[in-house]
């Protein structure tokens, strides 16, 4: 444990890299349940959150105690197949994250004009 622990400290990773994924192309209808179990393999998650409305079914969120576990479970499970879909994993990033998803994220229910989007 405390060499892989010196090892991990030696690595230096992509500025990109975080303890966030975000999962694209799910099946509707998986559970958070399922979530763990796949997303669970590569150590432990502190959070996962599973897309509900029509605008962010078939996507999630999963929270890593660790950067280096989330970083495996990418590098592992983007492409994954599940239910004959395969997975997009990707980390967040706040930079890409547009206005519409940020409410959405929130459960705000507004309308937003096409003006403030543009």
């Amino acid at each position: 444990m405390a060499m892989q622990a010196a090892k991990r400290a030696n690595i230096r990773l992509p500025p990109e890299v975080n303890r966030i994924l975000y999962i694209r192309n799910l099946p509707y209808k998986i559970t958070a349940e399922e979530m763990y179990d796949i997303f669970g393999k590569y150590g432990p998650i502190r959070q996962i959150r599973v897309g509900n409305t029509p605008e962010t079914r078939g996507t999630a969120y999963v929270v890593y105690e660790d950067i280096f576990d989330a970083k495996n479970a990418c590098d592992h499970l983007s492409g994954f197949n599940v239910c004959n879909r395969y997975l997009v994993v990707l980390y967040y990033n706040a930079n890409r994250v547009s206005i519409a998803m940020v409410l959405i994220e929130w459960g705000a229910h507004v309308k937003i004009s096409a003006k403030l989007l543009r």
